[in-house]
């Protein structure tokens, strides 16, 4: 397929995604409809659609029109690419622009306004106050492609040996200094899963917040540690991994942890897995981990549907289910334990709100320390409140 075509096709995806389609299930069923596509295709073609789908409000305020082709033209002009290269180019490309088309609105880029943040109206208060002058720089920054990180296993090998070993794939890589458990892809990200490394268990996909997250809970030697919403399963895969720990992994879905035994095995690490019921029978536990339920606001740059989904109603039954899954939580941890409540999310009432009233309503628990990530090239934003008993020191 040609460029243009390429444009022509994530049009025609995205038509179907305005139209209340999934955006998976959209590029899925339009790659099933036009198998002559081939594999380089069908990822440019996810990469054009996502990148709208981060940016919908401004790159439709830049093209003039909230449709699918206004928004790919605002891309276009947004990136610094001469539209009439793909609107009008050729038999396979969009066609060509209409005067008005081509008249360029007086749109100002850098009004640090909600719509040119990319974030919903309603929420664009609570974002400035959650994170003050790191607002529009942490907005912006979600509206591009996030980075590709991996967590290299250290009970199996070490950064330089997985590089190269990742290298001989046609995998580049460099270390992220800050975190010694990591690497970040800067070529050739689709070949992982079928690399050595992967395949034998050296690295794991994981973005750097979860990482540093996990690195700075200095989890006891021999403690029994709780994954309390493990959903697939990554951070208990690190906390085994990092510090030998026997962990339990338990999720309200258990089918969100399906391949976590394969996961595990690959890794040379034994992970727990425990139902409800089942979870109810076992002893208190020395750490546990609840990486609550959120609006993901620190990771919309990776799920953007999240973002323009998300309603002030939906944020409000979050909150509730954060309180809930908390104080759950603290029942489940040694009167000498070690509590950390964690959140992909960078808004206040997710975070510091919850963890206030947490304490409020259990004096004999104190907040350790504190992690506050905003979302970066290095990594995307992230929150951990680590608690520990009054009693202990």
């Amino acid at each position: 397929m040609t460029p243009a075509a390429r444009y022509a096709a994530a049009i025609d995806v995205l038509d179907a995604i305005l139209s209340g389609a999934v955006a998976e299930r959209a590029i899925t069923q339009w790659a099933r409809s036009n198998r002559f596509a081939g594999s380089k295709d069908r990822a440019a073609i996810r990469d054009h659609v996502f990148d709208v789908l981060r940016a919908k409000r401004s790159l439709s305020a830049i093209g003039d029109a909230q449709t699918a082709r206004g928004m790919i033209l605002g891309l276009l002009r947004r990136d610094g690419i001469a539209p009439e290269t793909v609107f009008g180019a050729g038999d396979y490309g969009p066609s060509a622009l209409t005067d008005a088309e081509s008249r360029a609105p007086n749109v100002d880029i850098n009004a640090q306004t909600a719509e040119m943040c990319d974030l919903p109206d309603w929420l664009w208060p609570d974002w400035q106050e959650s994170l003050g002058d790191q607002a529009v720089a942490a907005a912006r920054i979600q509206q591009r492609r996030a980075g590709i990180f991996l967590r290299v296993n250290l009970r199996k090998t070490d950064v330089e040996a997985a590089r190269i070993a990742l290298a001989e794939d046609g995998i580049s890589t460099h270390v992220v200094p800050e975190v010694k458990t990591c690497l970040q892809v800067t070529e050739n990200e689709r070949r992982i899963l079928q690399s050595h490394a992967y395949l034998n268990g050296w690295v794991e996909l994981q973005d750097t917040a979860s990482q540093m997250a996990m690195l700075a809970l200095n989890v006891p030697q021999d403690a029994r540690v709780l994954d309390y919403c493990a959903g697939g399963g990554g951070k208990a895969l690190a906390l085994a991994d990092i510090y030998g720990a026997c962990v339990t992994a338990h999720d309200s879905d258990p089918r969100r942890m399906g391949d976590l035994d394969a996961r595990a095995k690959r890794a040379g690490v034994t992970i727990v897995q425990r139902n409800t019921d089942a979870l109810s029978k076992e002893p208190p536990f020395d750490v546990v981990l609840c990486d609550a339920p959120c609006s993901g606001s620190g990771t919309w740059r990776r799920t953007p549907e999240a973002k323009w989904g998300l309603t002030s109603d939906k944020l409000h039954y979050y909150n509730e289910l954060q309180r809930e899954i908390l104080a759950k939580c603290a029942s489940l941890t040694t009167s000498t334990g070690v509590l950390a409540y964690a959140t992909c999310s960078v808004l206040r009432a997710e975070n510091d709100e919850i963890t206030a009233q947490f304490l409020s309503n259990h004096p004999d628990w104190r907040s350790r320390s504190v992690l506050r990530l905003y979302p970066t090239e290095l990594h995307d934003g992230f929150y951990l409140n680590v608690f520990t008993p009054k009693n202990t020191r």
